[in-house]
């Protein structure tokens, strides 16, 4: 039969620290992957907005011309 001891062998906690420390680096890996999608969704929402700020603006502008043009027009005899 096999002798075994209570206390773990060099090797079973060398193999459980390994596998705790790979566990915390594996939590602080998805904590950060979720923070840069967070980051990456406020930037891309700050984008859009401008975007359609400056759509907004352009529409403003050629609504803004086209009654000037629209009385230079004849209309048609």
């Amino acid at each position: 039969m096999a002798n075994k001891t209570d206390a773990p062998s060099p090797e079973q906690i060398a193999k459980a620290n390994r596998l705790r420390l790979a566990k915390e680096e594996g939590v602080r890996a998805m904590e950060d992957a979720q923070r840069e999608a967070i980051n990456v969704r406020k930037n891309m929402a700050r984008l859009k907005e401008l975007r359609l700020a400056k759509e907004a603006d352009a529409v403003r502008e050629q609504n803004a011309a086209e009654p000037t043009k629209a009385k230079t027009k004849k209309p048609p005899k």
